[in-house]
């Protein structure tokens, strides 16, 4: 798989603007948080990868052969090719400040891209990721800027998976920002006033 693999959405920014790279979660497109992006960071360069995983018609950005069981050779290909894919289109535009937004499995392609290629990104947000397994040390995070946000009685994201993962960062050294609401796996008004607050 190469860059070239991916559909994509794009919005150009302003010179020096921050380039923010936004993931869909399952069933989602390219669409879902593209203009979000702007309304969070104005003026910035957007790209929105569509995943090109089919699940009984839903997309993503990896396979699984449950919910919560990653097929992890599967993984590990598609990580690789999304970190030459985000690699390629930061060397492009030459950004400074590189944001991600991802919500689910979207947020779970980028922190696994993260805990591999952590120097891609100054910024993560990761809206109800679910890292199902204990992460190697990764050096390369500490000083990056990251917010989880999560639900309490999320199903399918499981809270103290999500602590694990908020206390992973933690130790990595990353300056890492956990909010969470009362409910399950939906995006909540105080999530999205924890975007804005934590991108502004």
């Amino acid at each position: 798989m190469t860059e070239a693999s991916y559909t994509y959405a794009e919005t150009e920014g302003a010179p020096g603007a921050p380039l923010v790279f936004t993931f869909h979660g399952t069933g989602g497109t390219e669409q879902q948080f593209h203009r979000f992006a702007s309304d969070l960071v104005p003026g910035a360069h957007v790209i929105s990868p569509r995943g090109d995983v089919s699940e009984h018609g839903a997309l993503r950005y990896f396979r699984r052969t449950g919910e919560g069981v990653y097929d992890m050779e599967d993984l590990a290909q598609r990580r690789a090719a999304m970190t030459g894919f985000l690699k390629a289109h930061v060397s492009r535009l030459g950004a400074r400040r590189v944001i991600a937004l991802g919500y689910s499995n979207g947020a779970n392609i980028v922190a696994a891209v993260a805990l591999e290629a952590p120097e891609i990104f100054t910024d993560l947000a990761l809206l109800h990721p679910l890292i199902p397994w204990a992460p190697a040390p990764q050096p390369g995070l500490s000083g990056r800027r990251i917010l989880i946000s999560a639900g309490e009685r999320d199903p399918i994201c499981p809270a103290p998976k999500t602590q694990a993962l908020v206390d992973y960062f933690g130790e990595q050294g990353a300056d890492v920002t956990a909010r969470w609401h009362p409910g399950g796996h939906e995006i909540a008004h105080s999530e999205i006033e924890a975007l804005s607050e934590f991108l502004s």
